[in-house]
């Protein structure tokens, strides 16, 4: 076992906790905005707090890298989402909120069932540079999966709404990762050359929408929604990625079938408690008793 990739793994994970903290605390402060307004990015921007958030952010990914680097998905992942448990206090006490033993229970049930669902998978490699087909393929089941979670979303409130809207930033994230993947080796010997590929344009727009609808989600609900989507989300969209237009391929066979169809269940079990999940006073639109030194504009 890796122990520099563990490492690495462990110490994104902190920084993705802190950073995610920071940003939903400053997100909670705006105004909801039901239109999914991207505006809220450049409100968002007048705040320390949020501006600080993208501090542990970068050195996360840094982290993760270099951890993806040294060690597979199915080792890592599951590392990233022990930064759920402390994303979840210290999101409560930069908002002055109670904890809630309910937040722990869905993310440990969405997050082990992703876990076991990778363990059971065991994803192997595949081509470098997927077809144009394969990304077709992708485009036909991410695209409307998309718009339907928006949909809704555009139509809900509280809770269900921060749940829909993190599952879309998974997927977008998800999708990210995989466009980062197909560029990553000239990256690394001619970063100049990246400049002519489409798949840089791309990764551009998506990752900018997956900012944007991260911070709505993050003024729907207790931090523990949107997370526990997102953390599910991201790493398995990767892998229906991964199969669809990179060729890799899964473990099969009895018993590791089942046991991927009850991990699945289990994250969608743990999204769909913390969609369902009482509302609070952590769900108002925005908070009248901000910190003065958090009013700008």
């Amino acid at each position: 076992m890796n122990f520099v990739a563990i490492l690495a793994g462990v110490g994104s994970a902190v920084c993705f906790a802190v950073a995610s903290a920071l940003e939903q605390s400053a997100a909670k402060r705006e105004q909801l905005a039901q239109n999914l307004d991207p505006r809220l990015l450049l409100r968002l921007a007048r705040r320390p707090r949020w501006l600080l958030g993208w501090i542990p952010e970068g050195i996360g990914v840094g982290l993760q890298a270099l951890a993806l680097s040294l060690a597979p998905l199915a080792l890592v992942e599951p590392l990233l989402i022990s930064g759920l448990f402390l994303a979840i206090p210290l999101a409560a006490a930069l908002n002055r909120r109670r904890m809630y033993a309910w937040d722990f229970g869905v993310v440990a049930l969405g997050g082990s069932g992703l876990v076991v669902f990778l363990l059971a998978a065991q994803p192997r490699a595949g081509v470098a540079q997927p077809s144009l087909t394969g990304w077709l393929g992708v485009a036909i089941w991410a695209g409307p999966a998309l718009v339907a979670c928006l949909m809704v979303a555009w139509r809900v409130v509280g809770p269900l709404r921060g749940a829909l809207l993190g599952v879309a930033t998974g997927l977008l994230y998800g999708l990210g990762a995989s466009l980062l993947k197909t560029i990553s080796d000239d990256l690394a010997t001619d970063p100049l050359s990246v400049l002519t590929t489409p798949q840089l344009y791309v990764l551009v727009l998506v990752g900018g929408s997956a900012v944007v609808l991260n911070q709505h989600a993050f003024q729907s609900g207790r931090i523990a929604v949107p997370l526990t989507a997102i953390a599910v989300m991201d790493p398995f969209v990767s892998v229906l990625i991964g199969v669809t237009a990179f060729h890799e391929q899964l473990a099969t066979g009895w018993p590791r079938i089942g046991v991927q169809v009850l991990g699945v269940l289990a994250m969608a079990g743990g999204i769909w408690l913390a969609a369902i999940s009482r509302e609070s006073r952590d769900v108002s639109p925005a908070r009248s008793d901000s910190d003065p030194s958090e009013r700008s504009g």
